[in-house]
C-alpha cells in the first residue's frame, strides 16, 4: 500500500534529498534514488543545471529538480531548461509559487512547494501547488528569524491544508520520520543527514564537523548583508562578534564545502547534526528511516498503553 507522496512522486520510499546549492548534483542525487527515494537536482549553477541531464546516465528512477524562485523569477526560460532534460518533479522554494506552478503543470510536471509558515502554506495551495515541503526553524540554511519550529509548523498546516506534505528540519532516521507521520506528514525530506553521507562530495572536514556537534552544534545567524541562517557553531561562524559584522559569509561557500577550510564561510547545517553519529550509504539511510519507521511507532504503542 502506498500513500500520496510514494504515488505522487513514484518513488518506493517517501523520502527525499534537500537541494542544497553546490552539493546537490548527479552522483548524490542518483544515489538516493537508486535507493528508493527521490534525489534533488539543484539549478542555480551552471553544473546543476548540466546535471540534469547527466543524472539520467547513473539512473533510470524520478529525479526532482530545485527551482528557486527568487533567482529564477525574471528568467522563465528555466522551465524550458526542465523540459528539455525530461524533469517530472520540481521542488520550488524562496518565492511566490504562483510565479511558475501554472508553466510547470502546463508541461506536464508535479510541483512540491517549501514552505516555513502557516501563511506560506496557505498561499501555496491557493497557487494550485500539488504537495507541500513544510521545514521547521531547526533546519540548516536560510531561515525566517521568526519562524516555527518542526513540532509546531507541521500539525499547524496539516489541520489546516489538505494536500500530501514532506517534512523537513530535523529529519534523520526511522524515529523522527515516524514523529513526523503522527504530525501530518507523508515523508521527509533530509538535508544534514544527507551531507554526512557516504555519497556526498563535501570535504570530510565538513563531515566530521557535523558527527561531532552536539545539541548545541548550531546558531542561527542574523548578520548585516546577508540571509538569516543556521549554521555550524564552528570555524568562521564561532569567530563573529554578538552584535554581527557586516560581512559576506558566503562568499567563499565552495572552499568551505569542497576544500574543507571551515574559515571560509558559514556550514548551513541544522540542528539535526547533534543526532548523526556517523557516516553511512546513503540508500541505508533511506530505507531504514522508512522501514524502521513502523517499528519507532509500535515503540511507541508500548509506552502509551
Amino acid at each position: 500500500m502506498t500513500n500520496r507522496i510514494q504515488e505522487l512522486l513514484g518513488v518506493r520510499y517517501p523520502v527525499v534529498q534537500a537541494p542544497m546549492t553546490y552539493i546537490a548534483r548527479a552522483e548524490l542525487a542518483a544515489a538516493v534514488s537508486e535507493g528508493g527515494g527521490l534525489g534533488m537536482i539543484e539549478t542555480l549553477t551552471p553544473e546543476g543545471r548540466e546535471d540534469l541531464v547527466r543524472v539520467r546516465g547513473l539512473t533510470d528512477r524520478p529525479v526532482a529538480a530545485n527551482l528557486m524562485i527568487q533567482g529564477w523569477k525574471r528568467d522563465p526560460s528555466i522551465v524550458d531548461v526542465l523540459v528539455g532534460a525530461g524533469v517530472r518533479h520540481v521542488f520550488t522554494s524562496a518565492g511566490d509559487p504562483a510565479l511558475f506552478t501554472s508553466r510547470l503543470h502546463d508541461a506536464g510536471m508535479t510541483v512540491v512547494h517549501v514552505v516555513g509558515s502557516l501563511k506560506a502554506a496557505l498561499k501555496a495551495t491557493d497557487a494550485g501547488v500539488d504537495a507541500l515541503v513544510v521545514e521547521g526553524v531547526e533546519g540548516g540554511g536560510f531561515k525566517s528569524a521568526l519562524g516555527a519550529s518542526t513540532m509546531v509548523l507541521l500539525p499547524l498546516v496539516a489541520e489546516r491544508v489538505d494536500l500530501p506534505i514532506i517534512c523537513a528540519g530535523g529529519m534523520c532516521d526511522a524515529r523522527s520520520c515516524a514523529a513526523a507521520v503522527v504530525l501530518g506528514a507523508e515523508g521527509v525530506q533530509m538535508g544534514t543527514r544527507m551531507l554526512a553521507s557516504l555519497e556526498a562530495s563535501v570535504h570530510s572536514n565538513f563531515k566530521d564537523a557535523i558527527v561531532a556537534a552536539d545539541d548545541d552544534g548550531t546558531v542561527m545567524l542574523s548578520v548585516p548583508g546577508n540571509p538569516t541562517m543556521r549554521v555550524l557553531r564552528t570555524g568562521l561562524a564561532a569567530t563573529l562578534r554578538a552584535d554581527g559584522e557586516n560581512a559576506q559569509l558566503l562568499g567563499r561557500i565552495t572552499d568551505l564545502y569542497f576544500q574543507g577550510d571551515l574559515y571560509a564561510s558559514v556550514a548551513n547545517t541544522g540542528q539535526v547534526s547533534a543526532r548523526i553519529t556517523g557516516l553511512e550509504p546513503v540508500a541505508e539511510i533511506v530505507r531504514r528511516t522508512w522501514t524502521d519507521a513502523e517499528s519507532a511507532l509500535e515503540a511507541a504503542r508500548a509506552r502509551i498503553s
